[in-house]
Protein backbone atom coordinates (compact mmCIF):
# COMPACT_ATOMS: atom_id res chain seq x y z
CA UNK A 1 0.00 0.00 0.00
CA UNK A 2 1.56 3.35 -0.99
CA UNK A 3 2.01 5.94 1.72
CA UNK A 4 0.22 9.30 1.51
CA UNK A 5 2.53 12.31 1.71
CA UNK A 6 -0.24 14.72 2.76
CA UNK A 7 -3.90 14.97 3.66
CA UNK A 8 -6.36 17.75 2.92
CA UNK A 9 -9.84 18.67 1.78
CA UNK A 10 -11.34 19.38 -1.60
CA UNK A 11 -13.55 22.42 -1.05
CA UNK A 12 -16.18 23.87 -3.38
CA UNK A 13 -19.30 25.67 -2.24
CA UNK A 14 -20.49 24.10 0.99
CA UNK A 15 -18.93 20.73 0.13
CA UNK A 16 -15.73 19.48 1.77
CA UNK A 17 -14.23 16.13 0.80
CA UNK A 18 -11.46 14.73 3.04
CA UNK A 19 -8.69 13.32 0.85
CA UNK A 20 -5.17 11.94 0.92
CA UNK A 21 -2.44 12.81 -1.58
CA UNK A 22 -0.09 10.28 -3.17
CA UNK A 23 2.79 10.72 -5.56
CA UNK A 24 1.81 9.66 -9.09
CA UNK A 25 5.37 9.14 -10.29
CA UNK A 26 8.64 7.74 -9.04
CA UNK A 27 12.10 8.59 -10.21
CA UNK A 28 13.82 5.93 -12.27
CA UNK A 29 17.05 4.56 -10.88
CA UNK A 30 19.79 6.90 -11.95
CA UNK A 31 23.48 6.85 -11.25
CA UNK A 32 24.79 9.79 -9.26
CA UNK A 33 28.47 10.31 -8.66
CA UNK A 34 30.24 11.67 -5.59
CA UNK A 35 33.46 13.67 -5.68
CA UNK A 36 36.32 11.65 -4.18
CA UNK A 37 39.95 12.33 -3.38
CA UNK A 38 41.89 10.54 -6.13
CA UNK A 39 44.70 9.40 -3.81
CA UNK A 40 42.71 7.90 -0.90
CA UNK A 41 39.20 7.43 -2.34
CA UNK A 42 37.38 9.35 0.41
CA UNK A 43 34.64 11.86 -0.31
CA UNK A 44 35.79 15.46 -0.37
CA UNK A 45 34.04 18.15 1.67
CA UNK A 46 32.85 21.42 0.20
CA UNK A 47 33.58 24.37 2.46
CA UNK A 48 32.09 27.87 2.56
CA UNK A 49 34.74 30.39 1.57
CA UNK A 50 34.48 34.18 1.82
CA UNK A 51 36.63 35.74 -0.93
CA UNK A 52 36.64 39.15 0.78
CA UNK A 53 37.92 37.92 4.16
CA UNK A 54 39.90 35.17 2.43
CA UNK A 55 38.92 32.50 4.96
CA UNK A 56 36.60 29.53 5.41
CA UNK A 57 33.46 30.39 7.38
CA UNK A 58 30.97 28.25 9.31
CA UNK A 59 27.28 27.90 8.49
CA UNK A 60 26.43 29.94 11.61
CA UNK A 61 28.02 32.93 9.87
CA UNK A 62 25.77 32.59 6.80
CA UNK A 63 22.63 34.67 6.22
CA UNK A 64 20.24 34.80 3.27
CA UNK A 65 19.95 37.79 0.99
CA UNK A 66 18.15 38.86 -2.19
CA UNK A 67 20.25 40.47 -4.94
CA UNK A 68 18.27 43.53 -6.07
CA UNK A 69 21.19 44.97 -8.05
CA UNK A 70 24.50 43.52 -9.17
CA UNK A 71 26.56 42.91 -6.03
CA UNK A 72 23.94 44.54 -3.76
CA UNK A 73 21.78 42.51 -1.41
CA UNK A 74 18.96 43.06 1.05
CA UNK A 75 19.20 40.67 4.02
CA UNK A 76 16.40 38.65 5.63
CA UNK A 77 16.36 37.00 9.03
CA UNK A 78 14.61 33.70 9.79
CA UNK A 79 11.47 35.39 11.12
CA UNK A 80 11.11 37.49 7.96
CA UNK A 81 11.65 34.42 5.77
CA UNK A 82 8.84 32.60 7.59
CA UNK A 83 6.54 35.56 6.93
CA UNK A 84 7.24 35.21 3.21
CA UNK A 85 6.06 31.60 3.19
CA UNK A 86 2.46 30.85 2.26
CA UNK A 87 0.56 29.29 5.15
CA UNK A 88 -0.42 25.69 4.41
CA UNK A 89 -4.20 25.37 4.61
CA UNK A 90 -4.47 21.74 3.42
CA UNK A 91 -7.49 22.89 1.41
CA UNK A 92 -7.78 22.32 -2.33
CA UNK A 93 -10.13 25.19 -3.12
CA UNK A 94 -11.96 24.81 -6.42
CA UNK A 95 -12.65 28.12 -8.15
CA UNK A 96 -14.19 27.01 -11.46
CA UNK A 97 -14.87 24.07 -13.75
CA UNK A 98 -13.35 24.37 -17.23
CA UNK A 99 -13.69 22.31 -20.42
CA UNK A 100 -10.67 20.02 -20.52
CA UNK A 101 -9.77 21.36 -23.97
CA UNK A 102 -9.35 24.84 -22.48
CA UNK A 103 -6.03 24.00 -20.76
CA UNK A 104 -3.05 23.36 -22.99
CA UNK A 105 -0.75 20.53 -21.77
CA UNK A 106 2.20 22.95 -21.84
CA UNK A 107 0.90 24.16 -18.46
CA UNK A 108 1.17 20.67 -16.94
CA UNK A 109 3.75 20.22 -14.19
CA UNK A 110 3.87 17.56 -11.47
CA UNK A 111 0.98 15.13 -11.02
CA UNK A 112 -0.30 13.55 -7.79
CA UNK A 113 -3.07 11.08 -7.10
CA UNK A 114 -5.94 12.01 -4.80
CA UNK A 115 -7.80 9.31 -2.86
CA UNK A 116 -10.70 9.72 -0.43
CA UNK A 117 -9.95 9.81 3.26
CA UNK A 118 -12.22 8.26 5.87
CA UNK A 119 -15.79 9.46 5.42
CA UNK A 120 -15.22 11.05 2.02
CA UNK A 121 -15.73 8.07 -0.26
CA UNK A 122 -19.25 8.94 -1.46
CA UNK A 123 -18.57 12.63 -2.17
CA UNK A 124 -15.27 11.70 -3.85
CA UNK A 125 -17.01 9.23 -6.14
CA UNK A 126 -19.70 11.79 -7.04
CA UNK A 127 -17.09 14.41 -7.95
CA UNK A 128 -15.17 11.89 -10.06
CA UNK A 129 -18.29 10.89 -12.00
CA UNK A 130 -19.37 14.52 -12.44
CA UNK A 131 -16.00 15.50 -13.91
CA UNK A 132 -16.07 12.50 -16.22
CA UNK A 133 -19.60 13.05 -17.52
CA UNK A 134 -19.29 16.80 -18.02
CA UNK A 135 -15.86 16.60 -19.69
CA UNK A 136 -14.68 19.38 -17.38
CA UNK A 137 -11.70 19.79 -15.08
CA UNK A 138 -11.77 21.61 -11.75
CA UNK A 139 -9.35 24.53 -11.44
CA UNK A 140 -8.20 25.03 -7.85
CA UNK A 141 -5.60 26.54 -5.53
CA UNK A 142 -3.54 24.54 -3.08
CA UNK A 143 -1.08 25.87 -0.48
CA UNK A 144 1.70 23.61 0.83
CA UNK A 145 5.39 23.75 1.76
CA UNK A 146 5.38 27.53 1.86
CA UNK A 147 4.03 27.96 -1.68
CA UNK A 148 0.68 28.37 -3.39
CA UNK A 149 0.01 26.09 -6.34
CA UNK A 150 -2.43 26.33 -9.22
CA UNK A 151 -3.83 22.86 -9.89
CA UNK A 152 -6.50 21.07 -11.83
CA UNK A 153 -8.47 18.05 -10.67
CA UNK A 154 -9.10 15.68 -13.55
CA UNK A 155 -10.63 12.19 -13.61
CA UNK A 156 -8.50 9.17 -14.42
CA UNK A 157 -10.16 5.77 -14.31
CA UNK A 158 -12.12 5.62 -11.05
CA UNK A 159 -10.00 8.28 -9.35
CA UNK A 160 -8.80 11.86 -9.53
CA UNK A 161 -5.41 13.29 -10.49
CA UNK A 162 -4.30 16.62 -9.04
CA UNK A 163 -2.19 18.12 -11.83
CA UNK A 164 0.01 21.02 -10.77
CA UNK A 165 0.11 23.80 -13.36
CA UNK A 166 2.74 26.33 -14.27
CA UNK A 167 1.71 29.95 -13.79
CA UNK A 168 1.54 32.05 -17.00
CA UNK A 169 4.75 33.91 -16.11
CA UNK A 170 6.57 30.55 -15.96
CA UNK A 171 5.72 29.72 -19.58
CA UNK A 172 7.88 31.20 -22.30
CA UNK A 173 6.12 32.53 -25.36
CA UNK A 174 6.78 30.90 -28.72
CA UNK A 175 6.89 34.41 -30.15
CA UNK A 176 10.51 34.50 -28.91
CA UNK A 177 11.41 31.84 -31.49
CA UNK A 178 12.22 32.32 -35.13
CA UNK A 179 9.86 29.76 -36.71
CA UNK A 180 10.26 31.03 -40.24
CA UNK A 181 7.50 31.67 -42.77
CA UNK A 182 8.45 29.29 -45.58
CA UNK A 183 5.37 28.48 -47.70
CA UNK A 184 4.31 24.81 -47.83
CA UNK A 185 3.56 23.23 -51.19
CA UNK A 186 0.46 21.04 -51.57
CA UNK A 187 2.37 17.97 -52.76
CA UNK A 188 4.81 18.26 -49.84
CA UNK A 189 1.95 18.54 -47.35
CA UNK A 190 0.23 15.54 -48.93
CA UNK A 191 3.38 13.44 -48.53
CA UNK A 192 3.84 14.55 -44.90
CA UNK A 193 0.23 13.61 -44.11
CA UNK A 194 0.73 10.18 -45.69
CA UNK A 195 3.83 9.56 -43.57
CA UNK A 196 1.93 10.55 -40.42
CA UNK A 197 -0.94 8.23 -41.29
CA UNK A 198 1.47 5.33 -41.92
CA UNK A 199 2.76 5.64 -38.37
CA UNK A 200 -0.61 6.40 -36.80
CA UNK A 201 -1.85 4.58 -33.67
CA UNK A 202 -5.21 4.83 -31.94
CA UNK A 203 -3.94 4.21 -28.40
CA UNK A 204 -0.89 5.12 -26.36
CA UNK A 205 0.99 2.12 -24.91
CA UNK A 206 3.76 3.51 -22.67
CA UNK A 207 4.78 -0.02 -21.66
CA UNK A 208 6.26 -0.42 -25.14
CA UNK A 209 8.92 2.19 -24.37
CA UNK A 210 11.90 1.96 -22.02
CA UNK A 211 14.53 4.39 -20.81
CA UNK A 212 17.38 2.72 -22.66
CA UNK A 213 19.98 5.26 -21.56
CA UNK A 214 19.27 4.71 -17.85
CA UNK A 215 19.22 0.93 -18.34
CA UNK A 216 22.62 1.10 -20.01
CA UNK A 217 24.03 3.22 -17.18
CA UNK A 218 22.58 0.93 -14.50
CA UNK A 219 24.02 -2.12 -16.23
CA UNK A 220 27.47 -0.50 -16.36
CA UNK A 221 27.17 0.48 -12.69
CA UNK A 222 26.38 -3.07 -11.58
CA UNK A 223 29.06 -4.61 -13.77
CA UNK A 224 31.60 -2.40 -11.99
CA UNK A 225 30.34 -3.74 -8.64
CA UNK A 226 30.13 -7.36 -9.73
CA UNK A 227 31.40 -8.53 -13.15
CA UNK A 228 29.00 -11.50 -12.90
CA UNK A 229 26.12 -9.11 -13.53
CA UNK A 230 25.42 -9.98 -17.16
CA UNK A 231 23.70 -8.04 -19.88
CA UNK A 232 20.57 -10.20 -19.75
CA UNK A 233 20.13 -9.75 -16.00
CA UNK A 234 18.65 -6.29 -16.35
CA UNK A 235 15.50 -7.75 -17.88
CA UNK A 236 14.76 -9.74 -14.72
CA UNK A 237 16.18 -7.49 -12.03
CA UNK A 238 13.65 -5.13 -10.51
CA UNK A 239 14.50 -1.90 -8.60
CA UNK A 240 14.93 -2.93 -4.99
CA UNK A 241 12.79 -0.13 -3.63
CA UNK A 242 9.71 -2.04 -4.81
CA UNK A 243 10.82 -5.12 -2.88
CA UNK A 244 11.54 -2.86 0.08
CA UNK A 245 7.93 -1.63 0.00
CA UNK A 246 6.75 -5.22 0.28
CA UNK A 247 9.37 -6.45 2.76
CA UNK A 248 9.29 -3.32 4.95
CA UNK A 249 11.64 -3.32 7.94
CA UNK A 250 13.05 -6.72 7.05
CA UNK A 251 15.62 -5.09 4.76
CA UNK A 252 18.89 -5.01 6.71
CA UNK A 253 22.21 -3.27 6.35
CA UNK A 254 25.53 -4.38 4.94
CA UNK A 255 26.98 -5.34 8.33
CA UNK A 256 26.21 -9.03 7.79
CA UNK A 257 29.19 -11.29 7.21
CA UNK A 258 27.48 -12.86 4.20
CA UNK A 259 24.74 -11.16 2.28
CA UNK A 260 23.07 -10.84 -1.08
CA UNK A 261 22.17 -7.73 -3.02
CA UNK A 262 19.47 -6.82 -5.48
CA UNK A 263 20.14 -3.64 -7.46
CA UNK A 264 22.59 -2.55 -4.76
CA UNK A 265 20.33 -3.11 -1.75
CA UNK A 266 21.61 -5.54 0.88
CA UNK A 267 19.83 -8.51 2.48
CA UNK A 268 21.10 -11.25 4.81
CA UNK A 269 20.52 -14.80 3.52
CA UNK A 270 18.19 -15.70 6.42
CA UNK A 271 16.11 -12.58 5.84
CA UNK A 272 16.16 -13.15 2.11
CA UNK A 273 14.86 -16.72 2.39
CA UNK A 274 12.54 -16.59 5.40
CA UNK A 275 11.22 -13.06 5.57
CA UNK A 276 11.04 -11.80 2.00
CA UNK A 277 10.05 -15.03 0.28
CA UNK A 278 6.37 -13.97 -0.07
CA UNK A 279 7.44 -10.60 -1.42
CA UNK A 280 9.81 -12.16 -3.94
CA UNK A 281 7.13 -14.66 -4.96
CA UNK A 282 4.72 -11.82 -5.63
CA UNK A 283 7.31 -9.96 -7.69
CA UNK A 284 8.11 -13.12 -9.61
CA UNK A 285 4.47 -13.55 -10.56
CA UNK A 286 4.11 -9.92 -11.62
CA UNK A 287 7.46 -8.94 -13.09
CA UNK A 288 9.34 -12.09 -14.11
CA UNK A 289 11.89 -11.73 -11.30
CA UNK A 290 13.79 -15.01 -10.79
CA UNK A 291 16.95 -16.32 -9.20
CA UNK A 292 19.11 -14.46 -11.72
CA UNK A 293 18.10 -11.29 -9.89
CA UNK A 294 19.98 -12.40 -6.78
CA UNK A 295 23.63 -11.38 -7.03
CA UNK A 296 26.04 -12.64 -4.34
CA UNK A 297 27.85 -9.62 -2.88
Amino acid sequence: MPRAFASGQIAFGLVNIPVKLFSATEASEKISFNMLHKDCGNRVQQQLFCPKDERTISREEVVKGYEFSRGQYVLFNEEELKMLEEKATQAIEISEFLPKEAIDPIYFAKANYIAPDKGGERAYSLLTKALEQTGRWALAKYAARGKQYLVILRPLGNGIVMQQLFYPNEIRSMDELDLGDTPVKDNELKMAVQLAEMGAADEFHPENYRDEVTERDVRLYHMHIDPRFGEADLDVVLPMRRLAELAGDRIVGAAAARHYSIMGYILEPSVLVEETAPAIAELMSRDRVDAAALVPA
